[in-house]
């Protein structure tokens, strides 16, 4: 399976997921679960191109709040006075510009996954914000944690931040 562009292999007799490039499998547990879900899950189904926030998503507005709350605090701390950097990290990960937000770029995070991360400076009268919008066609893939787990591993990801990784040997 292709993830954030990188192929792994996923052994379900194992329990393992391994990286091909190194052979390891020290990958998080988050992007874990979202690669078995959507190899159980995902569905042939066209990508909508059309994009919505956590608030659109069945049950998401209750869902996403509280320890749910997606981390895009993560990439506002490390970006919010700095869109060169965001811009860059973002072009380290092969996004895609796009034209929203003072800066915004998309991922293709596996085939029927495209997400979008957005960002504003903070400025004197507003603070800087970022936010992630989905596919709309995410709804037909993921259930609301699987999803919780993907924004984790975005906003670590782009933030540069590394976070506990669950080793399986």
């Amino acid at each position: 399976m292709s993830v954030w562009g990188e192929d792994y292999n996923i052994y379900h007799g194992d329990s393992k997921i391994i990286r091909v490039r190194d052979d390891k499998s020290d990958i998080n547990i988050f992007l874990g679960l979202f690669m078995v879900h959507y190899l159980l899950t995902s569905k042939a189904i066209p990508i909508s191109r059309e994009w919505i926030s956590e608030k659109d998503i069945p049950g998401g507005v209750a869902f996403f709040q509280g320890p749910h709350a997606i981390p895009t605090r993560l990439i506002t701390k490390r970006y919010g006075d700095n869109l060169g950097g965001f811009c860059k990290r973002c072009e380290q990960l092969d996004g895609i510009p796009l034209h929203m937000a003072d800066q915004a770029y998309s991922f293709r995070i596996a085939p029927r996954t495209p997400v979008a991360v957005l960002l504003w400076e903070g400025d004197d009268e507003f603070p800087a914000e970022s936010k992630i919008l989905f596919d709309r066609t995410i709804i037909e893939h993921l259930a609301l944690d699987i999803i919780f787990g993907l924004t984790v591993e975005i906003c670590t990801r782009v933030a540069d931040f590394t976070i506990n990784k669950t080793k399986r040997s």
